[in-house]
Order: structure tokens, then C-alpha cells, then sequence
């Protein structure tokens, strides 16, 4: 056991000395001035040409250009052309000298990837266009699909050189023409065409209203209830997207789907991975926080799935951010008489309410207050149960200590609001000084 250890520590030594020797080299080095990017004075990885003529490493030139600016950095010239083309002497010079001076450190650059031009995505969108529209084989319109994706994940100047050629738009209108026509042959082009949508999120507006249509909306629903992990997440992923839009119609859409909200639920219920769960609670937020009547509706069917004591319950530990979505989500649905008589009917409604007071953030601490002031200012029967379990849970004290630190406007109103109630009662309950939720049992 010592003799390993001895060995581990002599190879960490050995790798240490190493690494210095390396570093020497690499200062008493001098890198070509040909060689050097003229924007980073760094060596060129990937050298491309203007035309200008001169050469630049091609993030440093991308970077300038994607600036806004359109001239030369050496020469002040207006450029021809924006598109910079590979130099592969330069590069094939650069790899000969790094590989002459490996022995003092030096690594050989990769040759890079040539990124994709606008001809060539023009090119795959169109295929890929016609793929739907003369209702051809759907197989190889997922092969185009498959291969785009790839060329998109190559590097980011793939990515916005398909954005900026709409490719958003093209695969949100396939999605379409194959979610009219549904059937098992299209499912596998479906799914590829969801997946590579994600990729390109955040999607422009015309994109979020083509998959806001009634088919879209239909053919992502299916994939939340009948596909694969992937295509669940995916679909949520889109969904969160197109509810932003915050238009009163998709709300009432998706309310008509059979199984749509009961899909959002299972996805908080049962989550696949952090980024899904918050993509669906974000859905879900978006859906019922605004006062149209589309939005109560959604209020009362998901206070029905049972989603206000599976909030509650997560809300016992859970991160940051998934907390302050599930929060707002609470204070949305207990806008509805529906929401407010379940959140008051669970035992750990006011406990945990209360717990998250100044322990998560300022958002959570408001959207809290928000909660308790709807379960007890809008109370009707003025039930005194909630009002004693909220003084024994620290509620008053917490509540003078927000107004105290400060808070907005709204937020403040409603604690003052709240303390009156909860000062009418202050004799009937004693306060627990400490609530610890750690070893608290969840009822299922």
C-alpha cells in the first residue's frame, strides 16, 4: 500500500517537471509573425482569407464581422464579400511547423471542419422542403433531416447560418404537412424533425406559429403521451416555446387535446431530467397565469390532476430554479376557487409556504406571500384553522420581517393585508420557534 503511493506521488513529480520544462520551451519559442492571427497575435487554428487578402484566424474575423463590421481590420478596405475562404497552404505550413517542433511542446492543430455556406443550406432546406410537399418517401426526408442536424452541431457558425437561411421555418412547416397526414411511416422523420428543432431554439415567431397550429399542437401532444424519453423531451421543449406567445387561443387548443395536461403533469410527476421538468413547469406557467378565461379553465382541470399537492410535495427540497417555477405555478392556480380549497385542504400547504420565506430567493419569497394571501384574504369563510396554522408556523413574524427588509410595492400591500388578519388572532396560538422539514414524511 505504501509502495503504490510512493509510485503515484513519484509519477506526479515526474508529470510536474514535465509540464515546466514544457512551458519553458514554449517561451523561448518564438511563433512565425505569418503564423499569428493579425486581430489575437494568437496562432492561427483555422486561417481564412478576405478578400483583401490578408489572412485572419477565422473565430477572430467571424467575431468582427458578426460586429457589424464590413471593412478590412488591416486594410480599413469594405469588403467584396463577407464570406472568408480556408487557407490551406497557411494551414498546411502552420501543422509542418507545429509537428517540426513537437519536441518542445508544441501540439499539431487539427485540420478544421469548412463550415457549411448559405448555398449549401439553401440546398438541404429545399430538398427537404420538397420532401413533404410532393408527399415522397418520408425516408429520405429523414435522412436530410439526420444530416443537417449533423452539420448544425458541428460548430455555431453552422447553426446561424441556418437560422439565417429560415430553417426554423421549413421544419416547422414539414412538421406540419407530416402531423396532417400522421401515420407509423412518419413517426421516425417526426421525431428527427423535433429533435433537430430543439437545436435551433430559440425559434423566430413565424416558426412558433406554424407549430402552434391545431395539427402541430396535436402531433406533439402524441409524442408526450405515446414516444420515446427523447421525443417527450423534445415535444416539451417546443411547447414551452409556443406558449410564450402567451395568445389566448393556444391555451383553449391544447385544453381540447385529449391527455395534453395530464402529459405535463406526468413529466413533473415522473421527471426525466432537471431541464424537463423546468421546460414543463414553465409550460404550465404560462398556461395558467393570465386572467383570460382559457387560463381558468386550465386552473381547474389541473388543480383536478392533482398538480397543487405535487407541487407542495416537491417544493419540500428541490433547486432553486424548479422551486420558483412551481411556485408561480401555485399562485396561479390558486386564482381559481378550485386551486385555493385544495392548497387549503393538504396539510403542508401553509408549512412549507412559510419554510421558503427568505430561504430560496426574492421571486420565491413573493410568489409565497402571493399564495398565502390568496389562501386567507380570499378565504370567504375567513376559516380560522388557516389563519392559527399559520401563526404557529412563524408566518407573523416572517411577514414583519419582509416589510422590514423591504420588498415591492404589491408584495408589501398584501404582508400588510395578511398581518391584520393574522394580528386578530395572535392570542389564540403560539408560535414554533423552528420548523424543520427535513425529516418530514411525504404521504406517499
Amino acid at each position: 500500500m505504501i509502495s503504490t503511493w510512493r509510485k503515484r506521488r513519484a509519477s506526479r513529480r515526474s508529470n510536474s517537471k514535465k509540464q515546466i520544462v514544457e512551458e519553458k520551451n514554449m517561451e523561448l519559442l518564438m511563433i512565425p509573425s505569418h503564423f499569428k492571427c493579425p486581430i489575437s497575435l494568437d496562432l492561427m487554428k483555422d486561417p481564412v482569407t478576405l478578400s483583401t487578402g490578408i489572412t485572419y484566424d477565422r473565430v477572430s474575423i467571424e467575431t468582427w464581422i458578426e460586429s457589424g463590421n464590413q471593412t478590412c481590420p488591416i486594410t480599413k478596405k469594405v469588403l467584396k464579400t463577407l464570406e472568408p475562404i480556408p487557407n490551406h497552404t497557411m494551414r498546411k505550413m502552420i501543422q509542418a511547423w507545429c509537428v517540426e517542433n513537437k519536441d518542445r511542446g508544441i501540439e499539431r492543430i487539427p485540420t478544421p471542419r469548412v463550415p457549411v455556406t448559405s448555398d449549401e443550406v439553401t440546398e438541404v432546406l429545399r430538398k427537404i422542403e420538397s420532401c413533404c410537399n410532393l408527399q415522397q418517401d418520408s425516408e429520405s426526408g429523414r435522412e436530410l433531416v439526420v444530416k443537417m442536424r449533423k452539420m448544425i452541431k458541428e460548430n455555431a457558425r453552422n447553426k446561424r447560418c441556418f437560422v439565417a437561411n429560415g430553417a426554423g421555418k421549413i421544419l416547422a412547416s414539414t412538421l406540419l404537412g407530416f402531423s396532417e397526414k400522421l401515420s407509423v411511416y412518419e413517426v421516425e422523420t417526426m421525431e428527427e424533425i423535433l429533435s433537430t428543432l430543439t437545436i435551433l431554439l430559440p425559434l423566430d415567431g413565424e416558426s412558433k406559429s406554424i407549430l402552434g397550429s391545431k395539427s402541430s399542437l396535436n402531433c406533439m401532444v402524441w409524442f408526450l403521451k405515446c414516444g420515446s424519453l427523447s421525443s417527450r423531451r423534445n415535444s416539451v421543449f417546443l411547447l414551452k416555446e409556443i406558449m410564450r406567445l402567451e395568445e389566448t387561443w393556444r391555451v383553449e387548443e391544447l385544453l381540447r387535446i385529449d391527455g395534453a395536461l395530464e402529459s405535463l403533469v406526468k413529466l413533473v410527476k415522473e421527471p426525466i431530467c432537471p431541464t424537463t421538468t423546468k421546460a414543463s413547469l414553465l409550460t404550465i406557467y404560462h398556461m395558467v397565469n393570465s386572467s383570460q378565461l382559457s387560463n381558468e379553465k386550465a386552473r381547474s382541470k389541473f388543480a383536478d390532476l392533482g398538480l397543487v399537492e405535487l407541487l407542495i410535495e416537491t417544493l419540500v427540497d428541490c433547486e432553486k430554479s424548479i422551486c420558483e417555477k412551481a411556485l408561480g405555478i401555485l399562485a396561479g392556480i390558486c386564482n381559481s376557487e378550485e386551486g385555493r380549497k385544495r392548497a387549503n385542504n393538504y396539510a403542508l400547504t401553509i408549512p412549507v409556504l412559510i419554510k421558503k420565506f427568505f430561504r430560496v430567493s426574492d421571486l420565491a419569497t413573493e410568489f409565497s406571500v402571493s399564495i398565502l394571501w390568496k389562501l386567507i384574504g380570499k378565504n370567504e369563510k375567513k376559516d380560522n384553522v388557516v389563519l392559527i396554522e399559520a401563526l404557529q408556523v412563524g408566518a407573523f413574524q416572517k411577514l414583519l420581517l419582509l416589510i422590514q427588509v423591504g420588498c415591492s410595492e404589491n408584495t408589501k400591500e398584501k404582508a400588510s393585508q395578511l398581518l391584520k388578519l393574522l394580528n386578530l388572532h395572535r392570542g389564540k396560538a403560539e408560535c414554533i420557534d423552528s420548523l424543520d422539514l427535513k425529516n418530514l414524511k411525504r404521504p406517499f
